[in-house]
């Protein structure tokens, strides 16, 4: 008898529970929270359902809605032209299909970041991991674990915002530019509205994931859920933004398979 193929066990592998599906995408509703620019930008527009029918007189055997809400809503896929460092690069409807199935490494800095919301990973951070679990994957992703997908269903608590701005965890400028430009990795996951800091405004350059990741054909992810569950190494992550020509991201569906 011959070997199964490797599509073949995997599907045995996922039916007999040898790979667990771990969804790491949160809700999508008129209640997810959304970043708030300052006065006088443009905002993102808060999600919304219009019923178009519900098996009535405008369609009895059918349910349907239109939506509304920006591209950066929710549990969303950033591309390169998104920030202004990318401008000329990918949209994400030219992303590769294959860059978005990938391995990830997943950093744990939930008791740094309950200790201060401002905490931010430096480049001696993911040296050290990598020290203790091996080199980051190539052509894989770097999430960002810090706890605070549990504050999601509060935009307050979310943002975590004051008369000096948001705080909420993240990179410092020089472990922006190292992962963007030095590390093997396409991109930063994180469980925050945005891959950047909540101060990241006031670093040099402001907003450096944006600039550094999107400057260099790479990509984020925001708003994750359940990293707590993925070990820090071995998970390959599934992400699935809709492909919007000339759109710069889209909210997206992410998955993890994580060997049990």
């Amino acid at each position: 008898m011959p070997e199964p193929s490797v599509l073949a066990s995997l599907v045995s592998a996922l039916r007999q529970g040898a790979i667990e599906v771990v969804d790491l995408t949160a809700p999508l509703s008129a209640a997810t929270p959304l970043i708030q620019l300052p006065h006088g930008y443009g905002q993102t527009a808060t999600f919304e359902l219009q019923e178009i029918s519900r098996y009535d007189h405008r369609g009895p055997d059918w349910y349907w809605n239109n939506f509304r809400t920006g591209e950066h809503t929710g549990t969303h896929f950033d591309a390169p032209n998104h920030w202004v460092t990318g401008k000329d690069l990918a949209d994400v409807a030219s992303v590769p299909a294959r860059r978005l199935i990938a391995p990830a490494a997943v950093l744990d800095f939930t008791a740094e970041a309950e200790r201060d919301a401002d905490f931010v990973v430096e480049v001696d951070h993911v040296k050290a991991w990598e020290a203790e679990n091996g080199p980051l994957p190539e052509g894989g992703w770097l999430l960002l674990r810090t706890g605070w997908d549990a504050r999601a269903q509060s935009q307050q608590e979310f943002l975590n915002a004051d008369d000096n701005g948001p705080h909420t965890p993240g990179l410092s400028p020089d472990c922006a530019r190292w992962l963007a430009q030095e590390s093997p990795v396409i991109g930063l996951g994180v469980e925050t509205v945005g891959t950047d800091a909540g101060r990241a405004h006031a670093f040099d350059p402001p907003f450096p994931c944006h600039a550094y990741l999107m400057g260099s054909d790479k990509y984020g992810l925001t708003q994750l859920q359940n990293l707590a569950l993925l070990p820090p190494t071995g998970c390959v992550v599934i992400a699935g933004p809709l492909p919007i020509v000339t759109g710069s991201g889209s909210p997206a569906r992410v998955l993890a398979l994580v060997e049990r």
